[in-house]
């Protein structure tokens, strides 16, 4: 079941939150990593912040609203700038994404089970609210490491496979969008699916919460 303004407005407002919050960090890593790595386009476009502003796209931040679901604006990057080569370069960068979801929830997750242990009506509010982003913050790290185009992990793939391979996969990012279309489409007529998404993200939440 979908969660609404109208069901549950201050689950909702958390939830969003969250959501925001993850996708932020995780376009400001992948802006971060491809400047660290010698490409410069992310810096002059202002990607290398955490301002929302700058990292939300306008369809993706509606679709949270009403989903909520959402996504962020990707950061462009020219691979030929970045040390290490476009591929091995461009797995840098997309794993920073993924990284910096993971590295949050791992961050928080103390904080959580100590709210959690004595939480009052003054605090069990801010242990829900991070609770909820350490969760997304996982699951976004978990769906972005499928290795489908546009995906992060397809790129991860990319870099660390033999440069013949690499650059047969390479050949399938023009269908990344079909790619997505088509996994969710599988997902709606099989929800078994999701299992593999689901199922090593609940227990990565349950064994950091301690749940």
């Amino acid at each position: 079941m979908l969660l609404t303004l109208a069901s549950d407005p201050q689950q909702f407002l958390i939830v969003a939150i969250a959501f925001i919050a993850a996708i932020v960090l995780h376009e400001a890593s992948h802006a971060l990593a491809a400047t660290w790595l010698g490409d410069d386009l992310p810096r002059l476009q202002g990607r290398v912040t955490l301002n929302p502003l700058k990292h939300l796209d306008p369809l993706g931040t509606i679709m949270i609203v009403i989903a909520p679901f959402g996504w962020g604006r990707p950061v462009l990057v020219n691979p030929y700038r970045l040390r290490y080569g476009p591929n091995r370069g461009m797995a840098l960068v997309a794993a920073a994404g993924p990284a910096s979801n993971v590295a949050l929830a791992l961050v928080l997750a103390p904080l959580v089970r100590a709210l959690g242990a004595d939480a009052g009506p003054d605090t069990l509010w801010l242990a829900l609210a991070l609770a909820q982003i350490v969760a997304l913050n996982v699951y976004l790290a978990v769906f972005n490491m499928l290795p489908l185009p546009p995906l992060d992990g397809f790129s991860v793939l990319v870099g660390i496979v033999s440069p013949d391979n690499a650059a047969r996969l390479n050949t399938l990012r023009s269908y990344g969008p079909g790619f997505l279309i088509g996994l969710f489409l599988l997902i709606s007529f099989f929800p078994s699916l999701r299992g593999i998404i689901i199922f090593p993200a609940n227990l990565a939440v349950s064994l950091l919460l301690g749940s």
